[in-house]
């Protein structure tokens, strides 16, 4: 069983979320900020650094598909010098916003169609790992359990975060059940909780068809878009710690970074 786990939301999506993003920062540990393309803004950046500041949240940059009328949704087929330059460009301003506000970028988790595209093609996932290389090797990927970007990003030499979700469903090969998939998400909190609990206490998940898998959970993320998103993130986290289990970052080696020349 581990003794330690981490909680993880993406913020900074939409401005009219700012009073749910600091909330949902009391609970959390690790927080990924939307970078601008398919979500978010400079300012808005800013404001979600400054928070995760005050709340000490580790912070990380969740860059995704300049496709805000799908949300990054889509999925996207991208020559891969157009998807380096994706990940330069967001990464490298939140990193700047980071360095300005005296703050630390800690880690890179993409973004909805992006993530899971990432995680199933190795050609994707090497040329955004070696991206995040060229940004600074000490930066940690943030990827599905158990998925091709952990793969690629670990034959990067660069430190990985194996994530798992609360309130979506898996597949037998460890993927996540599409959304488009009536069963995709977990609206049950019950449900949510004891899938959680299940991971962080026996590394294992139950599939929607049923078939227990097993995977790893380094970290576990919450939807900050649910309705009862702030709710869930304290429920979890007093379950897990009932349960023994720390509620803290990823003690995985991360290192603040600064500009270079």
């Amino acid at each position: 069983m581990k003794t330690r786990i981490d909680l993880n939301a993406d913020v900074g999506e939409l401005p009219e979320d700012r009073n749910v993003d600091a909330e949902l920062l009391a609970w959390i540990t690790s927080c990924n900020i939307a970078c601008g393309a398919h979500a978010g803004s400079e300012a808005l950046m800013r404001q979600t650094v400054r928070l995760a500041k005050q709340h000490g949240v580790r912070i990380g940059a969740h860059p995704g598909y300049a496709d805000r009328v799908n949300m990054g949704r889509v999925a996207q087929q991208l020559e891969d010098s157009v998807l380096r330059q994706l990940l330069l460009d967001q990464v490298g301003l939140l990193r700047r916003i980071c360095v300005e506000e005296g703050a630390a970028l800690m880690h890179v988790k993409t973004h909805g169609a992006l993530y899971n595209q990432s995680a199933r093609d190795p050609r994707m996932a090497r040329v955004i790992s070696a991206a995040i290389r060229e940004i600074s090797p000490d930066l940690v990927v943030v990827g599905l359990a158990g998925s091709e970007h952990v793969r690629a990003a670990r034959e990067c030499n660069l430190r990985v975060v194996e994530e798992v979700f609360a309130d979506r469903r898996y597949e037998s090969d460890g993927s996540l059940t599409p959304r488009t998939h009536p069963q995709a998400m977990i609206t049950d909190e019950q449900e949510a909780l004891q899938q959680v609990l299940g991971l962080a206490r026996e590394g294992r998940v139950r599939t929607r068809e049923g078939v227990w898998i097993g995977l790893k959970a380094d970290t576990v993320c919450l939807h900050g878009d649910g309705v009862q998103a702030v709710e869930f993130a304290r429920r979890l986290r007093e379950a897990l710690e009932k349960q023994g289990i720390m509620v803290s970052a990823c003690r995985s080696g991360f290192s603040p970074t600064t500009l270079s020349d």
